[in-house]
């Protein structure tokens, strides 16, 4: 008696983003200086029918969340992984800007370690280029 093929956990989120009938998600990725650009590749993707997910908190302008220098390091690691489950549980990234820093970079190598498809607004500063 053969026994089915148990589906990985990617599998069964491409299958329920199918049976749901989800637009493509995008993850915007880059550095927090892209702020501004970042919002409006967000809209630009909205608007043309995409669902997108993007960083959220700009930590180098000051607010009274990430005031505190310990809570700032824990809300720091805690954004990281955060952003590390939007790309998860996104079809593919796009990295806004023309800098590429230590944690973009960090989130290009795992998008494509994850085999997600991975554009960028400058694609002069692809790292695998």
């Amino acid at each position: 008696m053969a026994y089915p093929q148990l589906l990985t956990p990617e599998e069964k989120l491409a299958d329920a983003k199918a049976r749901l009938a989800l637009p493509e998600i995008v993850c915007i990725c880059g550095s927090t200086r892209f702020m501004d650009a970042m919002t409006a590749v967000d809209q630009e993707l909205t608007f043309a029918g995409h669902i997108v997910v993007k960083p959220g908190c700009d930590m180098k302008n000051p607010h009274p969340l990430w005031a505190d220098p310990d809570t700032a390091d824990r809300g720091k690691r805690r954004l990281d992984g955060l952003h590390r489950a939007k790309i998860r549980l996104a079809d593919r990234v796009l990295v806004v800007g023309d800098y590429i820093g230590d944690s973009t970079r960090a989130e290009i190598d795992y998008a494509r370690a994850l085999g997600k498809p991975v554009a960028f607004t400058h694609p002069e500063v692809d790292p695998a280029a």
